[in-house]
């Protein structure tokens, strides 16, 4: 099971031949994710986008930000702020959410999740 970050669904939407490499995993994504796609689709008033995100939504387990993701977040915060390192808070609840659930990869091209990885144990598949 991969956590797919927002990035990497952008780019598979976009036919990034990257991606396809990864497209017979079992994938699940976050509700962070969801929140950042449709804010961009919104803010774009993007319909093609809105309606294939929409099916994609609809066939993928979203996983939560709920209380143990808070509680597995808030430690990967406090370690990166530990070493001085400050990345995107959005990046940190989504791994926060794989790791509240058991899922220990994540495969996005955004490299802040190779400055979290650091920190906690967790697997980032740049693609």
């Amino acid at each position: 099971m991969i956590v797919v970050d927002t990035s990497f669904l952008v780019d598979f939407f976009r036919g990034e031949i990257s991606t396809k490499d990864y497209s017979d995993n079992e994938f699940v994504t976050t509700t962070v994710t969801f929140y950042e796609i449709m804010t961009g689709i919104r803010r774009k008033k993007a319909k093609k986008e809105k309606q294939y995100f929409s099916r994609f939504f609809g066939e993928v387990a979203l996983l939560a930000f709920d209380r143990k993701a808070a509680d597995y977040s808030s430690d990967i915060s406090a370690n990166m702020f530990s070493i001085g390192k400050i990345v995107n808070a959005l990046d940190i609840m989504i791994t926060g959410i794989a790791l509240a659930n058991g899922i220990y990869n994540i495969i996005t091209r955004d490299k802040d999740f190779l400055e979290i990885e650091k920190v906690c144990d967790i697997e980032i598949i740049q693609y």
